[in-house]
């Protein structure tokens, strides 16, 4: 059962429980998909909609943050929910020692030296992690191991 049907099938799940809230999370995801579908009229494989689950997962956790600073905990608990509804489609996240193995393997492969090479090194990683690893994360760690 690739994404999209999973995500169907959560969501008649979610009628039939009366999940409101859930229901409401994966039909919004579902429209996120459904839009990219239509601009590129055709249907997305499982990568572009990890892709997709990724771009709103980031979206909801830089509203939680602005949240969060102003105090506004009414707005802040039901992004997490959602948070946490999403990461459900994601693969199991990489620890951030995995992370660490990863990068310095590449940063070896590609044979990188300096933070001007940190593009060679992101190009190179990011297919490794996608999906599994938050982009703030490896960036962070590529220029730690850069210095």
């Amino acid at each position: 059962m690739n994404l999209s049907e999973r995500l169907n099938e959560d969501m008649k799940q979610a009628m039939k429980s009366q999940d409101k809230f859930k229901l409401s999370t994966i039909r919004m995801v579902r429209s996120a998909i459904k839009n990219l579908e239509i601009d590129l009229k055709r249907t997305l494989d499982d990568n572009e909609v990890l892709e997709i689950l990724g771009r709103e997962i980031k979206q909801r956790k830089d509203a939680l943050q602005e949240f969060e600073k102003a105090g506004r905990d009414d707005l802040a608990e039901p992004l997490k929910a959602e948070i946490e509804i999403i990461g459900q489609y994601l693969p199991e996240q990489l620890s951030e020692e995995e992370i660490q193995v990863i990068v310095q393997q590449t940063i070896q492969e590609t044979g990188a030296s300096s933070k001007a090479e940190m593009g060679k090194v992101m190009s190179a990683l990011m297919p490794k992690v996608k999906g599994r690893a938050d982009g703030k994360t490896v960036n962070r760690l590529v220029q730690q191991f850069l210095q």
